[in-house]
């Protein structure tokens, strides 16, 4: 994975703190790891976490360029092989799903090209809901990897699927992805 360039999108759920744990994990495997965070995701875990994982500036405001001035969701688009976005709220999913661009993490991934990998995380009775699953069958079809969800104990108390993903699965996805693309 040596300096294979990752997007790591982390949108608002209390599985953001596995996030920072995935990007430590990317970083140590070699890659460059640009992080966007939403604004509820920084209501989790703070910017300075992802930077001090990462050596990199954190990407979180639409009309605010870090370091891509043509703007950072063109900019990211553009130099990134894969985004991933982890956790993946319903919201996110949401967004994605029916295309809709109000943030920079929904912006940027309209405008990547690339590989998408999609790791959901919410409550059991959310992640149940239609809407929810009809929401990531569109992604599904869109060409979107999803690395499912797990079952297990959850922040709100109780025991189900809703689970993100442990980082070291989703490490496995992002690496069987970037050999899928260099093949």
């Amino acid at each position: 994975m040596q300096d294979r360039q990752i997007v790591l999108g982390v949108s608002g759920g209390v599985a953001a703190y596995k996030a920072a744990d995935l990007a430590s994990k990317l970083t140590q495997a070699g890659a460059v790891v640009s992080v966007v965070m939403t604004e509820s995701a920084q209501e989790f875990v703070g910017p300075v976490t992802f930077e001090a994982l990462t050596n990199r500036p954190v990407n979180d405001d639409l009309f605010t360029p870090t370091e891509h001035y043509q703007g950072e969701h063109i900019g990211l688009a553009r130099l990134g092989e894969l985004l991933v976005i982890a956790p993946a709220t319903a919201n996110c999913i949401a967004k994605l799903a029916y295309g809709m661009a109000d943030d920079l993490l929904s912006t940027l991934a309209l405008a990547f090209t690339g590989t998408i990998v999609v790791c959901p995380a919410m409550n059991t009775e959310m992640w149940s809901k239609p809407a929810v699953q009809r929401n990531v069958e569109q992604l599904k079809s869109d060409g979107i990897v999803i690395v499912e969800p797990g079952e297990g104990w959850l922040s709100c108390g109780t025991i189900g699927a809703g689970r993100m993903a442990e980082p070291a699965e989703i490490l496995l996805t992002v690496e069987r992805e970037l050999n899928r693309t260099t093949e």
